[in-house]
């Protein structure tokens, strides 16, 4: 596949997965504060505006979060366009879930001042989090074992 065809595809599962993302936390903002209750023994529904990142991290610090955001976002850009030779689809189909989560939460601090939050793990103390969130731990945890992949060949 050409340069040109990867970039697409790139830009496509990005604009794909952040319009998925924004999309589906609007409908489950807007139904947790129009009284949507759902509570089981695995997770709950739980709306919390969260004004730090994970774990409570950089609590009221939402300037620093959106230029760490920001930087992530270019330097996740660059490395794309630097490797769009040598970088395979399946990572370039993980950058774009990274990314589009990284966005999505920045979009979010920029808009309201704080990160829509509503799912809520009962059977372990875990924060509360967000489709966004979803999207950067499982880009992070398959890019990680990609590239302990392509050491071990």
């Amino acid at each position: 596949m050409d340069k040109t065809s990867k970039f697409i595809y790139f830009v496509v599962c990005y604009v794909f997965f952040i319009f998925t993302d924004l999309y589906l936390s609007n409908i489950m903002t807007e139904r947790l504060m129009n009284g949507l209750n759902m509570n089981n023994p695995v997770f709950s529904l739980n709306f919390v505006k969260n004004t730090g990142a994970a774990f409570s991290i950089l609590q009221d610090s939402r300037e620093l979060l959106i230029i760490l955001s920001m930087i992530a976002l270019v330097l996740l850009a660059l490395h794309v366009i630097n490797h769009l030779k040598s970088i395979s689809l399946k990572t370039m189909f993980f950058v774009a879930l990274l990314s589009a989560g990284i966005a999505g939460n920045l979009h979010e601090r920029i808009a309201f001042g704080y990160v829509r939050d509503y799912f809520q793990l009962n059977f372990i103390n875990f924060p509360v989090f967000n489709i966004s969130d979803i999207f950067i731990n499982v880009a992070v945890i398959v890019l990680i074992v990609l590239i302990i992949i392509k050491k071990t060949k």
